[in-house]
């Protein structure tokens, strides 16, 4: 049974930083490309980062990029979102998701989800 856990979600001022962590287990996880997405209130779910099953490559949306940085640990079967320079409109729950091999930013084509960590920024 896939789960994957996300963790680090909060409430931060503007400006500030946070690290939000995605654990997985029940899969071969150096072989699933990892994305995170993001929801906020009356809005789609949309793209934020993803990262290749190497770690090779990585993604951005526009609205995170110089901002936000992914990374994984296979070893430790984890992935990473690192937040700096937060914004109000980046609240939003964040989630984690799985899909075999190579990156995608559509969220249709990821096989698995976690249950999303909280995420609010302050001004």
């Amino acid at each position: 049974q896939v789960q994957l856990v996300e963790s680090g979600g909060g409430l931060v001022q503007a400006g500030g930083s946070l690290r939000l962590s995605c654990a997985a287990s029940g899969l071969t996880f150096s072989r699933y490309a990892m994305g995170w997405f993001r929801q906020a209130p009356g809005k789609e779910r949309e793209f934020v980062s993803a990262i290749n099953w190497t770690g090779g490559s990585t993604y951005y949306a526009d609205s995170v990029k110089g901002r936000f940085t992914i990374s994984r640990d296979n070893a430790k079967n984890t992935v990473y979102l690192q937040m700096n320079s937060l914004k109000p409109e980046d609240t939003a729950v964040y989630y984690c998701a799985a899909k075999r091999l190579s990156a995608s930013n559509v969220p249709g084509d990821y096989n698995y989800w976690g249950q999303g960590t909280q995420v609010t920024v302050s001004s």
